[in-house]
């Protein structure tokens, strides 16, 4: 691990676009920046943990400025290289605690990147970062699963979702704790190689409660970017909370 760079250094880097390759296709980018370039409206973005582009990039093709911080250089070397980089402003920086100038209509955090705080007291700080840079009427954006602890029967704490011939992937979970990481064992000419990246998984009715010390409050949740119903079933949610004034 690249001590500067957090678990997203440049071996991680190097291969994200091609390892994440399924979110970076228009059936994954487009619903997504269709809402947040509404939700922007003629006002700027932010987007905490900007990496390598997926979102910001489009979302600068479509005439809505963004700011990203993200504590990577790596990741972000990455975005400034790709064509369009340049016209992402970028901050490296923990996007718990970092600010930056200026009020934003829509600062957002997708993919998962909310569990990338591993402590309760990160993802608060994290709302509370969104909600000083928003102007009056401003949305946060958070993308996330619901954790899977469901198909955990008693004595286990993994649940596998990737098997291959050449990979297995694999989330275990902490239910005391909270704390959960994703692990890749991947064989590569005949040998193991192992990672693992920590997260904490958090409910959807704790992150409203993180809104709302933050002066936040729910105005939208839907399972995904398209707007689908958010039922007990769904395995993730895309939810909005806006600044009151």
């Amino acid at each position: 691990m690249d001590d500067e760079d957090g678990y997203f250094g440049e071996t991680v880097a190097a291969g994200y676009d091609r390892s994440a390759a399924p979110m970076f296709s228009p059936d994954a980018v487009d619903p997504a920046v269709d809402l947040l370039a509404g939700l922007a409206g003629s006002g700027p973005a932010l987007e905490f943990g900007v990496g390598t582009g997926r979102i910001a990039l489009p979302l600068v093709e479509r005439g809505v400025p963004v700011h990203g911080i993200d504590m990577s250089r790596a990741m972000v070397d990455r975005l400034r290289a790709k064509p369009g980089g340049d016209r992402v402003e970028t901050t490296i920086g923990d996007f718990a605690t970092t600010r930056v100038a200026g009020e934003f209509t829509v600062a957002y955090l997708v993919f998962n990147t909310i569990n990338n705080l591993t402590t309760q007291d990160a993802q608060v700080d994290c709302f509370r970062n969104a909600a000083a840079h928003l102007a009056p009427g401003g949305c946060f954006v958070v993308e996330v699963g619901v954790p899977q602890l469901r198909l955990l029967p008693p004595g286990q704490t993994a649940v596998p979702f990737t098997i291959s011939p050449t990979q297995w992937a694999f989330d275990t979970y902490d239910v005391a704790t909270q704390a959960m990481s994703s692990n890749y064992v991947t064989v590569v000419d005949g040998r193991a190689e192992h990672w693992s990246l920590p997260f904490r998984y958090v409910w959807p009715s704790e992150l409203d409660l993180m809104a709302r010390l933050a002066g936040l409050r729910l105005r939208d949740r839907w399972e995904g970017w398209s707007r689908e119903p958010f039922t007990g079933e769904s395995g993730r949610h895309v939810s909005i909370w806006e600044k009151t004034a």
